[in-house]
């Protein structure tokens, strides 16, 4: 933005520049020459009066001695009766016979200058041309110094616009990037950051309806953190009734398993007060994919092995850290896992793999069920085939592009789904 301005700037003075200075050579130049032609007609006019009082030759030639012109053997005096010329002419006699026809003033071109030619009439010898000579560097005598002048000017002029563009440009690019900085802090969870109201009106106005919206956010996301926590404090009394009906079972696998799903479920829940209530908080910190999918198969195990599933895992044996809470990513293979326990049949073999290469972590759940038939519409948040929310591998995506990575589905090798969680390294 900065050195757009100041090319700008450059551009329109250094044209406004030449459109001034251009036409200004051009008078300083005809300027020039036209002095030099006033300064020969003094010279020749400075004639007249020997001319008038008399006509002899030594008379004239003193008379042309005596002039700066005729100093310089630039003057000279032509007499048609008898035709005689004194002092020192450059024109031809066809320029002076042209000159006495004309009988007004005139100049002629030659190749080393301009001969002024000044007509005088007189008794004695009729018309006499006086003659005075111009040389081109008499033409243009200061012309090429006012033109390095004029020069100067005008880099001048576009210096100083250069300058105080650069200036207002260095002033507005830093309201911006102070602008950037404080979103980019909002877009990183820091709601509270604010930017900088600062800048030319423009940018302020942009800051003051950023830090607007930025408030407006943070109250509602306060509201909503707080509406998910009433919610899930509101599930604690079923939850509660729940575990002591599960205490009224007894002892034995089936009851144990009910209670220990309970107590999880009552863990969850307390997670989600706990996240609600924090906020958007950034999670530096990550989690080793590895031991979150060895730490959830012990849960979901035991519901494998009572519905008789075969299940393998693969790749959790070496650690594989992903910028994902932990939270989070439990939640994503809970969903993954979920849906296989949901919508396969008892006795279904399924399998979780980590599969670890050099910038990512792919986390595979497949399973030997009837496979997915749209996989398009299976990734829309709220859109499901089975009767279910369509929340979970909604869940999953977001997860998995929070880290940079991406979510596909397809059919596996066990001839059912195969979701590939994928998930970016630190």
């Amino acid at each position: 933005m900065r050195r757009s301005l100041v090319l700008v700037a450059l551009a329109a003075t250094s044209m406004v520049a030449l459109a001034f200075l251009i036409p200004l050579a051009i008078v300083v130049k005809s300027s020039a020459y036209t002095r030099a032609l006033s300064e020969a007609e003094k010279q020749a006019n400075a004639m007249t009066p020997a001319l008038l009082i008399s006509q002899r030759e030594q008379e004239i030639r003193n008379a042309i001695r005596f002039t700066r012109y005729g100093g310089q053997q630039r003057l000279a005096v032509h007499l048609s009766t008898p035709p005689n010329t004194y002092g020192y002419s450059h024109i031809t006699a066809a320029d002076l016979r042209e000159a006495q026809k004309l009988a007004t003033a005139s100049t002629i071109e030659r190749p080393d200058g301009v001969a002024y030619l000044q007509p005088l009439a007189t008794s004695e010898s009729g018309i006499v041309i006086v003659e005075a000579f111009v040389p081109h560097e008499q033409l243009s005598h200061g012309v090429i110094g006012t033109w390095w002048v004029l020069a100067g000017v005008a880099a001048g002029l576009v210096a100083g616009s250069v300058i105080v563009a650069d200036r207002l440009g260095a002033r507005a690019v830093k309201a911006t990037q102070a602008l950037a900085e404080g979103a980019r802090r909002m877009g990183q969870g820091d709601l509270t950051a604010g930017v900088p109201v600062t800048g030319p009106p423009e940018v302020r106005e942009v800051g003051k309806a950023i830090n607007a919206m930025a408030e407006r956010v943070r109250v509602l996301l306060a509201a909503e953190r707080e509406v998910v926590a009433d919610l899930s404090h509101r599930l604690r009394t079923p939850l509660t009734a729940l575990l002591l009906d599960a205490d009224t079972l007894g002892r034995g696998p089936g009851a144990d398993r009910v209670r220990e799903a309970v107590q999880g479920l009552e863990r969850e829940v307390d997670e989600i007060i706990k996240v609600a209530r924090a906020g958007l908080q950034p999670d530096d910190g990550g989690a080793d994919a590895s031991g979150v999918v060895r730490d959830r198969l012990v849960f979901w195990s035991a519901l494998a092995d009572d519905q008789e599933r075969p299940w393998t895992v693969r790749g959790a044996d070496k650690p594989a850290h992903v910028p994902i809470s932990r939270s989070e990513l439990a939640a994503a293979l809970d969903a993954l896992l979920g849906n296989v326990f949901h919508y396969t049949r008892e006795g279904t073999r399924f399998a979780v793999t980590l599969v670890h290469q050099a910038d990512l972590v792919a986390l595979v759940v497949e399973d030997a069920g009837p496979g997915i038939a749209d996989f398009r519409r299976a990734v829309r948040r709220g859109a499901s085939g089975g009767g279910s929310t369509g929340l979970g591998l909604d869940i999953a995506r977001r997860a998995a592009e929070s880290t940079g990575g991406s979510l596909h589905v397809d059919r596996g090798p066990l001839g059912g789904a195969r979701v590939q969680l994928r998930l970016r390294r630190f």
